[in-house]
């Protein structure tokens, strides 16, 4: 079985740690995309390109303002992740709270609700850890 394409997807991605980030994801053999700032309207899987999927209908009036950046890691798990991380963190890249993996289900998600999910749940951990 061929191995899949590995992909990461940066959106609202720091330009002072961009060519860092982009120089050791490449060495590593995976592509990277950025994101558009209005990417958020999008589904995940029509950012991925997958088909069946079409742009979103632009809405005037309707803003998002998500203040993070975010990195989507398309087929790329388990101790292959931690080694990505790894050479991240070993390329000055600071920690990126808000990542994800791509999944089936999550490609039906905009980008703006996992955004939200994700921050949902930093919440959550973050009350969790008050609480200990």
């Amino acid at each position: 079985m061929a191995k899949k394409a590995e992909r990461v997807l940066l959106y609202q991605f720091p330009s002072k740690h961009l060519p860092a980030a982009e120089e050791a994801l490449r060495t590593l053999g995976i592509r990277v995309e950025l994101l558009p700032a209005d990417a958020w309207r999008e589904k995940i899987g029509y950012l991925l390109g997958l088909k069946g999927y079409r742009p979103a209908v632009p809405t005037d009036g309707v803003h998002f303002d998500f203040p993070h950046e975010v990195m989507l890691l398309e087929n790329i798990k388990g101790k292959r992740l931690a080694k990505v991380l790894a050479a991240l963190a070993d390329a000055g890249v600071p920690r990126i709270s808000y990542k994800s993996s791509v999944t089936p289900y999550n490609t039906l998600w905009t980008l703006r609700y996992l955004c939200e999910h994700m921050a949902h749940e930093h919440g959550a951990a973050a009350a969790a850890q008050a609480d200990e």
